[in-house]
Protein backbone atom coordinates (compact mmCIF):
# COMPACT_ATOMS: atom_id res chain seq x y z
CA UNK A 1 0.00 0.00 0.00
CA UNK A 2 1.31 3.43 -0.96
CA UNK A 3 0.66 5.92 1.86
CA UNK A 4 -1.20 9.21 1.57
CA UNK A 5 1.31 11.94 0.69
CA UNK A 6 0.76 13.77 4.01
CA UNK A 7 -0.58 11.34 6.66
CA UNK A 8 -0.77 7.61 7.38
CA UNK A 9 -3.02 5.50 9.59
CA UNK A 10 -0.99 2.34 10.07
CA UNK A 11 -3.55 -0.01 11.68
CA UNK A 12 -7.35 0.05 12.02
CA UNK A 13 -7.10 0.09 15.85
CA UNK A 14 -4.84 3.15 15.92
CA UNK A 15 -5.99 6.40 17.48
CA UNK A 16 -2.73 8.08 16.45
CA UNK A 17 -1.92 9.21 12.92
CA UNK A 18 1.60 9.66 11.50
CA UNK A 19 2.49 12.93 9.76
CA UNK A 20 4.48 12.17 6.61
CA UNK A 21 5.29 15.85 6.12
CA UNK A 22 5.04 18.99 8.24
CA UNK A 23 1.35 19.74 8.93
CA UNK A 24 -0.14 23.11 9.88
CA UNK A 25 -2.75 23.96 12.48
CA UNK A 26 -6.15 24.20 10.81
CA UNK A 27 -5.52 21.61 8.08
CA UNK A 28 -8.42 19.20 7.63
CA UNK A 29 -8.13 15.47 6.87
CA UNK A 30 -10.74 12.83 6.11
CA UNK A 31 -9.85 9.80 8.22
CA UNK A 32 -12.34 6.98 8.02
CA UNK A 33 -15.77 8.52 8.50
CA UNK A 34 -14.42 11.55 10.37
CA UNK A 35 -13.13 14.95 9.42
CA UNK A 36 -10.19 15.89 11.62
CA UNK A 37 -9.12 19.53 11.93
CA UNK A 38 -5.62 19.95 13.36
CA UNK A 39 -5.56 21.85 16.65
CA UNK A 40 -1.76 22.22 16.53
CA UNK A 41 1.09 22.11 14.07
CA UNK A 42 2.46 18.57 13.66
CA UNK A 43 6.03 18.00 12.52
CA UNK A 44 6.85 15.28 10.00
CA UNK A 45 7.42 11.90 11.69
CA UNK A 46 5.30 12.90 14.71
CA UNK A 47 1.76 11.85 15.54
CA UNK A 48 -1.62 13.42 16.31
CA UNK A 49 -4.78 12.07 17.98
CA UNK A 50 -7.95 11.31 16.03
CA UNK A 51 -10.11 11.03 19.16
CA UNK A 52 -10.60 13.17 22.25
CA UNK A 53 -8.52 11.41 24.89
CA UNK A 54 -8.92 11.77 28.64
CA UNK A 55 -6.27 11.48 31.33
CA UNK A 56 -5.27 7.81 31.47
CA UNK A 57 -6.51 6.94 27.97
CA UNK A 58 -4.42 4.41 26.09
CA UNK A 59 -2.80 5.37 22.80
CA UNK A 60 -2.54 2.90 19.93
CA UNK A 61 -0.07 2.75 17.04
CA UNK A 62 0.69 -0.28 14.84
CA UNK A 63 -2.36 -1.81 16.53
CA UNK A 64 -0.71 -2.00 19.98
CA UNK A 65 -0.67 0.19 23.09
CA UNK A 66 2.27 2.60 22.89
CA UNK A 67 1.50 5.12 25.62
CA UNK A 68 -0.94 6.65 28.09
CA UNK A 69 -2.31 10.20 28.18
CA UNK A 70 -1.06 12.17 31.20
CA UNK A 71 -3.43 15.05 30.41
CA UNK A 72 -6.43 15.55 28.16
CA UNK A 73 -5.60 15.47 24.45
CA UNK A 74 -7.96 16.93 21.88
CA UNK A 75 -8.85 15.39 18.55
CA UNK A 76 -6.34 16.80 16.04
CA UNK A 77 -3.70 17.65 18.69
CA UNK A 78 -0.08 16.52 18.41
CA UNK A 79 1.20 14.10 21.04
CA UNK A 80 4.50 14.84 22.74
CA UNK A 81 6.49 14.18 25.89
CA UNK A 82 4.30 16.66 27.78
CA UNK A 83 0.98 14.90 27.19
CA UNK A 84 1.81 11.18 26.96
CA UNK A 85 4.15 8.75 28.68
CA UNK A 86 5.41 5.24 28.00
CA UNK A 87 2.85 2.54 28.72
CA UNK A 88 2.32 -1.00 27.44
CA UNK A 89 -0.16 -3.79 27.95
CA UNK A 90 0.74 -6.67 30.23
CA UNK A 91 1.70 -9.86 28.51
CA UNK A 92 1.34 -13.48 29.57
CA UNK A 93 2.03 -17.01 28.51
CA UNK A 94 -0.97 -18.78 26.99
CA UNK A 95 -1.79 -22.33 28.02
CA UNK A 96 -1.34 -23.42 24.44
CA UNK A 97 0.28 -21.74 21.48
CA UNK A 98 -1.55 -21.65 18.20
CA UNK A 99 0.55 -22.75 15.28
CA UNK A 100 1.86 -19.70 13.43
CA UNK A 101 1.59 -20.02 9.69
CA UNK A 102 4.79 -19.97 7.66
CA UNK A 103 5.40 -16.82 5.67
CA UNK A 104 3.50 -16.60 2.39
CA UNK A 105 6.82 -15.57 0.82
CA UNK A 106 8.12 -19.15 0.80
CA UNK A 107 6.83 -19.74 -2.72
CA UNK A 108 8.74 -20.68 -5.85
CA UNK A 109 9.19 -17.05 -6.88
CA UNK A 110 12.39 -16.84 -4.84
CA UNK A 111 13.78 -20.39 -4.81
CA UNK A 112 16.16 -19.78 -7.71
CA UNK A 113 17.90 -16.92 -5.89
CA UNK A 114 21.55 -17.64 -5.08
CA UNK A 115 24.73 -15.90 -3.98
CA UNK A 116 28.41 -16.76 -4.41
CA UNK A 117 29.84 -17.56 -1.00
CA UNK A 118 32.59 -19.42 0.84
CA UNK A 119 31.51 -22.97 1.72
CA UNK A 120 32.85 -24.16 5.10
CA UNK A 121 33.45 -27.73 6.22
CA UNK A 122 30.54 -27.54 8.70
CA UNK A 123 28.06 -26.80 5.90
CA UNK A 124 27.77 -23.07 6.58
CA UNK A 125 28.50 -20.49 3.89
CA UNK A 126 30.27 -17.20 4.42
CA UNK A 127 29.49 -13.99 2.56
CA UNK A 128 33.12 -12.97 3.15
CA UNK A 129 36.40 -14.79 3.83
CA UNK A 130 38.04 -12.87 6.66
CA UNK A 131 40.93 -13.34 9.08
CA UNK A 132 40.54 -11.89 12.58
CA UNK A 133 43.22 -10.75 15.02
CA UNK A 134 41.66 -10.53 18.50
CA UNK A 135 43.00 -9.70 21.98
CA UNK A 136 41.79 -11.61 25.02
CA UNK A 137 42.54 -8.58 27.19
CA UNK A 138 42.82 -4.82 26.77
CA UNK A 139 46.57 -5.02 27.60
CA UNK A 140 47.04 -6.35 24.06
CA UNK A 141 45.34 -3.44 22.25
CA UNK A 142 48.63 -1.70 21.48
CA UNK A 143 50.07 -4.93 20.04
CA UNK A 144 46.93 -5.35 17.96
CA UNK A 145 47.45 -1.87 16.49
CA UNK A 146 51.12 -2.61 15.76
CA UNK A 147 50.14 -5.75 13.87
CA UNK A 148 47.46 -3.80 12.03
CA UNK A 149 49.99 -1.26 10.76
CA UNK A 150 52.36 -3.98 9.60
CA UNK A 151 49.94 -6.41 7.98
CA UNK A 152 47.39 -4.16 6.29
CA UNK A 153 49.86 -2.02 4.39
CA UNK A 154 52.21 -4.90 3.68
CA UNK A 155 49.51 -7.16 2.22
CA UNK A 156 47.51 -4.54 0.31
CA UNK A 157 44.57 -4.11 2.67
CA UNK A 158 44.82 -0.35 3.15
CA UNK A 159 41.68 1.78 3.28
CA UNK A 160 39.95 1.97 -0.09
CA UNK A 161 38.79 5.52 0.51
CA UNK A 162 41.48 7.52 2.27
CA UNK A 163 40.78 11.19 2.93
CA UNK A 164 43.68 13.62 2.80
CA UNK A 165 43.39 16.53 5.24
CA UNK A 166 45.90 19.35 4.78
CA UNK A 167 46.58 21.59 7.78
CA UNK A 168 49.32 23.68 6.11
CA UNK A 169 47.02 26.60 5.22
CA UNK A 170 45.41 26.60 8.67
CA UNK A 171 48.83 26.82 10.31
CA UNK A 172 50.22 29.50 7.97
CA UNK A 173 47.05 31.62 8.19
CA UNK A 174 47.03 31.32 11.98
CA UNK A 175 50.64 32.51 12.12
CA UNK A 176 49.71 35.39 9.81
CA UNK A 177 47.00 36.53 12.26
CA UNK A 178 43.84 35.15 10.59
CA UNK A 179 40.58 35.52 12.53
CA UNK A 180 38.59 32.56 13.81
CA UNK A 181 35.94 33.03 11.10
CA UNK A 182 38.64 33.10 8.40
CA UNK A 183 40.12 29.87 9.76
CA UNK A 184 36.69 28.24 9.86
CA UNK A 185 36.15 29.09 6.18
CA UNK A 186 39.46 27.54 5.12
CA UNK A 187 39.35 24.34 3.07
CA UNK A 188 41.01 21.43 4.88
CA UNK A 189 39.84 18.34 2.99
CA UNK A 190 41.95 18.54 -0.14
CA UNK A 191 41.28 15.17 -1.76
CA UNK A 192 40.22 11.57 -1.47
CA UNK A 193 42.54 8.97 -2.86
CA UNK A 194 42.31 5.29 -3.56
CA UNK A 195 45.16 3.91 -1.49
CA UNK A 196 44.41 0.25 -2.17
CA UNK A 197 47.18 -1.94 -3.51
CA UNK A 198 46.98 -5.21 -5.36
CA UNK A 199 46.32 -7.77 -2.67
CA UNK A 200 48.63 -10.72 -2.25
CA UNK A 201 45.74 -12.96 -1.17
CA UNK A 202 42.93 -12.49 -3.69
CA UNK A 203 40.45 -14.73 -1.84
CA UNK A 204 40.84 -13.04 1.55
CA UNK A 205 38.26 -10.24 1.76
CA UNK A 206 39.72 -8.64 4.86
CA UNK A 207 42.09 -8.88 7.81
CA UNK A 208 40.40 -7.24 10.79
CA UNK A 209 41.89 -6.20 14.10
CA UNK A 210 39.53 -6.06 17.07
CA UNK A 211 40.17 -4.10 20.25
CA UNK A 212 38.11 -3.85 23.46
CA UNK A 213 38.38 -2.82 27.11
CA UNK A 214 37.63 -6.19 28.74
CA UNK A 215 39.27 -9.45 29.69
CA UNK A 216 40.49 -8.49 33.15
CA UNK A 217 39.72 -6.20 36.07
CA UNK A 218 35.96 -6.73 35.85
CA UNK A 219 33.78 -9.60 36.96
CA UNK A 220 34.62 -13.19 36.08
CA UNK A 221 31.20 -13.34 34.41
CA UNK A 222 32.21 -10.60 31.95
CA UNK A 223 35.39 -12.49 31.03
CA UNK A 224 33.44 -15.70 30.40
CA UNK A 225 30.96 -13.73 28.30
CA UNK A 226 33.81 -12.13 26.32
CA UNK A 227 35.33 -15.56 25.57
CA UNK A 228 31.92 -16.85 24.46
CA UNK A 229 31.58 -13.85 22.15
CA UNK A 230 35.06 -14.29 20.64
CA UNK A 231 34.33 -18.00 20.15
CA UNK A 232 31.19 -16.99 18.24
CA UNK A 233 33.25 -14.73 15.98
CA UNK A 234 35.72 -17.51 15.22
CA UNK A 235 32.80 -19.85 14.50
CA UNK A 236 31.12 -17.31 12.19
CA UNK A 237 31.03 -18.61 8.57
CA UNK A 238 32.59 -15.34 7.37
CA UNK A 239 35.77 -16.10 9.34
CA UNK A 240 38.48 -18.33 7.90
CA UNK A 241 40.72 -18.26 10.97
CA UNK A 242 42.06 -16.11 13.79
CA UNK A 243 45.14 -14.99 15.66
CA UNK A 244 44.40 -14.62 19.39
CA UNK A 245 46.65 -12.40 21.51
CA UNK A 246 46.93 -13.02 25.26
CA UNK A 247 49.07 -11.40 27.95
CA UNK A 248 48.92 -14.53 30.12
CA UNK A 249 47.73 -13.47 33.56
CA UNK A 250 44.28 -12.03 32.77
CA UNK A 251 40.86 -13.43 33.69
CA UNK A 252 40.02 -14.26 30.06
CA UNK A 253 42.45 -17.14 29.75
CA UNK A 254 43.20 -19.02 26.53
CA UNK A 255 41.81 -22.15 28.22
CA UNK A 256 38.51 -20.34 28.79
CA UNK A 257 38.25 -19.46 25.08
CA UNK A 258 39.14 -23.04 24.12
CA UNK A 259 36.35 -24.28 26.37
CA UNK A 260 33.88 -21.88 24.71
CA UNK A 261 34.95 -23.07 21.25
CA UNK A 262 34.65 -26.72 22.22
CA UNK A 263 31.13 -26.15 23.49
CA UNK A 264 29.75 -24.38 20.38
CA UNK A 265 31.88 -26.04 17.67
CA UNK A 266 33.48 -29.29 18.89
CA UNK A 267 34.58 -30.26 15.37
CA UNK A 268 35.86 -26.84 14.29
CA UNK A 269 38.47 -27.18 11.55
CA UNK A 270 39.55 -23.54 11.31
CA UNK A 271 43.12 -22.44 11.98
CA UNK A 272 43.55 -20.58 15.27
CA UNK A 273 46.86 -19.30 16.62
CA UNK A 274 47.02 -18.61 20.38
CA UNK A 275 49.85 -16.19 21.19
CA UNK A 276 50.83 -15.49 24.83
CA UNK A 277 53.16 -12.54 25.37
CA UNK A 278 54.44 -13.56 28.81
CA UNK A 279 55.96 -16.68 27.23
CA UNK A 280 57.98 -14.56 24.81
CA UNK A 281 61.46 -13.07 25.32
CA UNK A 282 60.54 -9.60 24.02
CA UNK A 283 57.70 -7.64 22.50
CA UNK A 284 59.57 -7.50 19.19
CA UNK A 285 59.96 -11.28 19.11
CA UNK A 286 56.30 -11.71 20.10
CA UNK A 287 54.98 -9.45 17.34
CA UNK A 288 57.25 -11.04 14.76
CA UNK A 289 55.91 -14.48 15.69
CA UNK A 290 52.31 -13.18 15.45
CA UNK A 291 53.01 -11.82 11.97
CA UNK A 292 54.65 -15.01 10.70
CA UNK A 293 51.89 -17.30 11.99
CA UNK A 294 49.13 -15.03 10.67
CA UNK A 295 50.85 -14.98 7.26
CA UNK A 296 50.96 -18.78 7.18
CA UNK A 297 47.28 -18.91 8.17
CA UNK A 298 46.37 -16.52 5.36
CA UNK A 299 48.10 -18.76 2.82
CA UNK A 300 45.80 -21.62 3.80
CA UNK A 301 42.67 -19.45 4.03
CA UNK A 302 43.32 -18.07 0.55
CA UNK A 303 42.81 -21.52 -1.01
CA UNK A 304 39.00 -21.33 -0.70
CA UNK A 305 36.99 -19.68 -3.50
CA UNK A 306 33.45 -18.40 -3.88
CA UNK A 307 30.86 -20.88 -5.18
CA UNK A 308 27.08 -20.58 -5.68
CA UNK A 309 24.88 -21.13 -2.63
CA UNK A 310 21.15 -21.06 -1.99
CA UNK A 311 19.71 -18.17 0.02
CA UNK A 312 18.90 -20.82 2.62
CA UNK A 313 22.55 -20.35 3.63
CA UNK A 314 21.96 -16.72 4.60
CA UNK A 315 21.64 -15.70 8.24
CA UNK A 316 20.41 -12.12 8.38
CA UNK A 317 21.16 -9.95 11.40
CA UNK A 318 18.32 -7.41 11.78
CA UNK A 319 19.38 -4.14 13.41
CA UNK A 320 18.29 -0.51 13.70
CA UNK A 321 20.06 2.55 15.01
CA UNK A 322 19.39 6.28 14.95
CA UNK A 323 15.74 5.44 14.27
CA UNK A 324 13.11 8.03 13.41
CA UNK A 325 9.34 8.24 13.11
CA UNK A 326 9.50 6.79 9.59
CA UNK A 327 11.61 3.72 10.43
CA UNK A 328 8.62 1.61 11.42
CA UNK A 329 6.68 2.33 8.21
CA UNK A 330 9.44 2.14 5.60
CA UNK A 331 12.86 0.65 6.39
CA UNK A 332 11.88 -1.80 9.14
CA UNK A 333 8.93 -3.40 7.28
CA UNK A 334 11.19 -3.76 4.22
CA UNK A 335 13.65 -5.73 6.37
CA UNK A 336 10.70 -7.79 7.59
CA UNK A 337 9.77 -8.55 3.98
CA UNK A 338 13.34 -9.67 3.15
CA UNK A 339 13.53 -11.67 6.40
CA UNK A 340 10.32 -13.52 5.53
CA UNK A 341 11.69 -14.40 2.07
CA UNK A 342 14.97 -15.76 3.46
CA UNK A 343 13.20 -17.68 6.24
CA UNK A 344 10.65 -18.98 3.75
CA UNK A 345 13.50 -20.42 1.68
CA UNK A 346 15.02 -22.24 4.67
CA UNK A 347 17.43 -19.51 5.80
CA UNK A 348 17.67 -17.70 9.13
CA UNK A 349 17.12 -14.23 10.52
CA UNK A 350 18.00 -12.83 13.94
CA UNK A 351 15.92 -10.07 15.57
CA UNK A 352 17.87 -8.44 18.40
CA UNK A 353 17.58 -5.38 20.72
CA UNK A 354 15.29 -6.59 23.53
CA UNK A 355 14.63 -3.10 24.99
CA UNK A 356 13.10 -2.31 21.61
CA UNK A 357 10.65 -5.20 21.81
CA UNK A 358 9.01 -3.68 24.89
CA UNK A 359 5.29 -3.44 24.18
CA UNK A 360 5.12 -6.13 21.49
CA UNK A 361 5.97 -9.05 23.78
CA UNK A 362 2.54 -10.67 23.47
CA UNK A 363 2.68 -10.72 19.67
CA UNK A 364 6.15 -12.29 19.77
CA UNK A 365 5.14 -14.81 22.44
CA UNK A 366 2.18 -15.84 20.30
CA UNK A 367 4.52 -16.39 17.33
CA UNK A 368 6.85 -18.75 19.23
CA UNK A 369 6.74 -22.34 18.03
CA UNK A 370 6.85 -23.76 21.56
CA UNK A 371 5.93 -22.72 25.10
CA UNK A 372 9.52 -23.42 26.12
CA UNK A 373 10.76 -20.71 23.74
CA UNK A 374 8.01 -18.31 24.83
CA UNK A 375 8.93 -18.83 28.52
CA UNK A 376 12.59 -18.15 27.77
CA UNK A 377 11.72 -14.93 25.94
CA UNK A 378 9.52 -13.73 28.80
CA UNK A 379 12.19 -14.58 31.38
CA UNK A 380 14.98 -12.81 29.46
CA UNK A 381 12.85 -9.69 28.95
CA UNK A 382 11.81 -9.47 32.60
CA UNK A 383 15.27 -10.15 34.01
CA UNK A 384 16.89 -7.61 31.70
CA UNK A 385 14.35 -4.90 32.53
CA UNK A 386 14.65 -5.66 36.26
CA UNK A 387 18.45 -5.32 36.22
CA UNK A 388 18.35 -2.17 34.10
CA UNK A 389 15.69 -0.61 36.37
CA UNK A 390 17.82 -1.35 39.44
CA UNK A 391 20.52 0.78 37.82
CA UNK A 392 18.07 3.61 37.17
CA UNK A 393 17.39 2.97 33.47
CA UNK A 394 14.50 0.63 32.67
CA UNK A 395 13.20 -0.03 29.16
CA UNK A 396 11.09 3.15 29.31
CA UNK A 397 14.37 5.14 29.29
CA UNK A 398 15.39 3.73 25.91
CA UNK A 399 14.52 6.49 23.38
CA UNK A 400 17.49 8.80 22.75
CA UNK A 401 17.12 12.59 22.36
CA UNK A 402 17.43 12.06 18.60
CA UNK A 403 14.67 9.45 18.63
CA UNK A 404 12.34 11.77 20.56
CA UNK A 405 13.09 14.77 18.35
CA UNK A 406 12.17 12.71 15.28
CA UNK A 407 8.91 11.23 16.50
CA UNK A 408 9.75 8.25 18.74
CA UNK A 409 8.63 9.80 22.01
CA UNK A 410 8.06 6.60 24.02
CA UNK A 411 9.93 3.31 24.08
CA UNK A 412 6.71 1.53 23.10
CA UNK A 413 6.36 3.66 19.95
CA UNK A 414 9.99 2.89 19.11
CA UNK A 415 9.52 -0.82 19.84
CA UNK A 416 6.33 -1.25 17.83
CA UNK A 417 8.15 0.03 14.74
CA UNK A 418 11.44 -1.75 15.49
CA UNK A 419 9.73 -5.16 15.74
CA UNK A 420 8.65 -4.85 12.09
CA UNK A 421 12.19 -5.92 11.14
CA UNK A 422 11.20 -9.46 12.14
CA UNK A 423 8.44 -9.76 9.54
CA UNK A 424 5.67 -12.26 10.20
CA UNK A 425 7.48 -15.60 10.38
CA UNK A 426 7.17 -18.01 13.34
CA UNK A 427 9.84 -17.63 16.04
CA UNK A 428 11.77 -20.90 16.11
CA UNK A 429 14.32 -20.08 18.82
CA UNK A 430 15.13 -17.56 21.55
CA UNK A 431 18.84 -16.97 22.21
CA UNK A 432 20.55 -15.43 25.18
CA UNK A 433 23.57 -13.19 24.49
CA UNK A 434 26.38 -15.12 22.67
CA UNK A 435 24.23 -18.22 22.07
CA UNK A 436 24.52 -19.55 18.52
CA UNK A 437 21.90 -19.63 15.77
CA UNK A 438 21.39 -23.33 15.08
CA UNK A 439 17.71 -23.61 14.00
CA UNK A 440 16.79 -22.21 10.56
CA UNK A 441 14.03 -19.61 10.80
CA UNK A 442 13.42 -16.42 12.78
CA UNK A 443 15.43 -16.25 16.02
CA UNK A 444 15.23 -13.69 18.84
CA UNK A 445 18.59 -12.67 20.38
CA UNK A 446 18.91 -10.88 23.71
CA UNK A 447 21.05 -7.79 23.14
CA UNK A 448 20.87 -4.16 24.20
CA UNK A 449 19.48 -1.51 21.87
CA UNK A 450 22.92 0.10 21.73
CA UNK A 451 23.78 -0.04 18.02
CA UNK A 452 27.35 -1.31 18.17
CA UNK A 453 26.86 -3.67 21.12
CA UNK A 454 23.93 -5.23 19.27
CA UNK A 455 25.65 -5.56 15.87
CA UNK A 456 28.66 -7.00 17.71
CA UNK A 457 26.34 -9.61 19.23
CA UNK A 458 24.63 -10.45 15.93
CA UNK A 459 27.95 -11.37 14.31
CA UNK A 460 28.89 -13.38 17.41
CA UNK A 461 25.70 -15.43 17.14
CA UNK A 462 26.21 -16.36 13.50
CA UNK A 463 24.83 -13.63 11.23
CA UNK A 464 26.72 -13.64 7.92
CA UNK A 465 25.20 -10.35 6.75
CA UNK A 466 23.61 -7.56 8.81
CA UNK A 467 20.82 -5.25 7.60
CA UNK A 468 20.87 -2.02 9.59
CA UNK A 469 18.07 0.55 9.31
CA UNK A 470 18.49 4.18 10.28
CA UNK A 471 16.43 7.34 10.07
CA UNK A 472 19.04 9.76 11.42
CA UNK A 473 22.29 8.26 10.11
CA UNK A 474 24.57 5.93 12.08
CA UNK A 475 28.21 5.52 10.97
CA UNK A 476 29.12 2.00 12.06
CA UNK A 477 30.07 -1.39 10.70
CA UNK A 478 31.38 -4.77 11.85
CA UNK A 479 34.76 -6.50 11.43
CA UNK A 480 33.38 -9.97 10.64
CA UNK A 481 30.20 -9.22 8.73
CA UNK A 482 29.21 -6.68 6.04
CA UNK A 483 26.62 -4.21 7.34
CA UNK A 484 24.09 -2.96 4.78
CA UNK A 485 22.85 0.47 5.90
CA UNK A 486 19.21 1.18 4.94
CA UNK A 487 17.69 4.66 5.26
CA UNK A 488 14.07 5.25 6.25
CA UNK A 489 13.79 8.53 4.36
CA UNK A 490 15.11 10.00 1.11
CA UNK A 491 16.45 13.17 2.72
CA UNK A 492 18.88 11.13 4.85
CA UNK A 493 19.89 8.99 1.87
CA UNK A 494 20.77 12.10 -0.13
CA UNK A 495 22.57 13.95 2.67
CA UNK A 496 24.60 11.00 4.03
CA UNK A 497 25.20 9.04 0.84
CA UNK A 498 28.71 8.14 1.97
CA UNK A 499 27.40 5.94 4.81
CA UNK A 500 24.02 4.75 3.43
CA UNK A 501 23.72 1.83 1.00
CA UNK A 502 19.99 1.61 0.26
CA UNK A 503 16.97 3.92 0.41
CA UNK A 504 13.43 2.98 1.43
CA UNK A 505 12.32 6.61 1.66
CA UNK A 506 10.52 6.20 -1.64
CA UNK A 507 7.77 4.47 0.39
CA UNK A 508 7.27 7.66 2.41
CA UNK A 509 7.44 9.67 -0.83
CA UNK A 510 4.53 7.58 -2.13
CA UNK A 511 6.32 6.27 -5.23
CA UNK A 512 7.01 2.66 -4.21
CA UNK A 513 5.71 -0.09 -1.94
CA UNK A 514 7.24 -2.28 0.75
CA UNK A 515 7.24 -5.17 -1.73
CA UNK A 516 9.02 -3.06 -4.41
CA UNK A 517 11.74 -2.00 -1.98
CA UNK A 518 11.95 -5.44 -0.39
CA UNK A 519 12.67 -7.22 -3.65
CA UNK A 520 15.24 -4.59 -4.64
CA UNK A 521 16.91 -4.86 -1.23
CA UNK A 522 17.03 -8.67 -1.49
CA UNK A 523 18.82 -8.40 -4.84
CA UNK A 524 21.23 -5.82 -3.37
CA UNK A 525 21.93 -8.12 -0.40
CA UNK A 526 22.76 -10.99 -2.77
CA UNK A 527 25.23 -8.76 -4.62
CA UNK A 528 26.90 -7.86 -1.31
CA UNK A 529 26.87 -11.50 -0.19
CA UNK A 530 28.57 -12.45 -3.47
CA UNK A 531 31.34 -9.89 -3.02
CA UNK A 532 30.30 -7.91 -6.10
CA UNK A 533 29.23 -4.84 -4.11
CA UNK A 534 31.19 -3.37 -1.20
CA UNK A 535 29.06 -1.69 1.47
CA UNK A 536 29.83 1.85 2.62
CA UNK A 537 30.97 0.69 6.05
CA UNK A 538 33.66 -1.46 4.40
CA UNK A 539 34.74 1.41 2.13
CA UNK A 540 35.08 3.69 5.16
CA UNK A 541 36.83 1.14 7.38
CA UNK A 542 34.05 1.16 10.00
CA UNK A 543 34.73 -2.05 11.93
CA UNK A 544 33.32 -1.55 15.41
CA UNK A 545 33.42 -4.16 18.15
CA UNK A 546 31.96 -3.52 21.63
CA UNK A 547 31.17 -6.46 23.93
CA UNK A 548 28.11 -5.99 26.15
CA UNK A 549 28.44 -5.81 29.92
CA UNK A 550 25.10 -7.25 30.95
CA UNK A 551 22.53 -4.87 32.42
CA UNK A 552 24.77 -1.84 32.06
CA UNK A 553 23.27 -0.48 28.83
CA UNK A 554 20.05 -0.36 26.87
Amino acid sequence: MKPNKKILKIHPLDNLIVALSDLNKGEIFNIGNKKIKLKTDVKAKHKFAIDNLNFGSQLYLYGVVVGKAIKSISEGEAVNTQNIRHHTKRYSLPKNLKKTSTSNLSNNQYNTKTFDGYHREDGKVGTENNWLVIPLVFCQNRNINELKKALLSGLGYGSLRERVFNLDKLISNFKAGATKSQLLNEKVLTSEKDSSQKRLFSNIDGIYFLTHEGGCGGSKYDSVSLCNLIAGYINNPNVAGATILSLGCQHAQISLLEKSLKRIAPDLKKTIFFMEQQKSNSEEEYLAECIKKTFVGLIEANKIKRKPASISKLTLGLECGGSDGFSGISANPVLGFVSDIVVGQGGSAILSEFPELNGVEQELINRCTSLEKAKKFKSLMQNYNRKASALGAGFDSNPSPGNIKDGLITDAIKSAGAAKKGGTSPIVDVLDYTEQTIIPGLNLLCTPGNDVESTTALAGSGANIILFTTGLGTPTGNPAVPVVKVSSNTSLYNSMADIIDFNTGTIIDGVSTIKDCGEKLLNFVLEVASGRVKVCARELGQNDFIPWKRGMSL
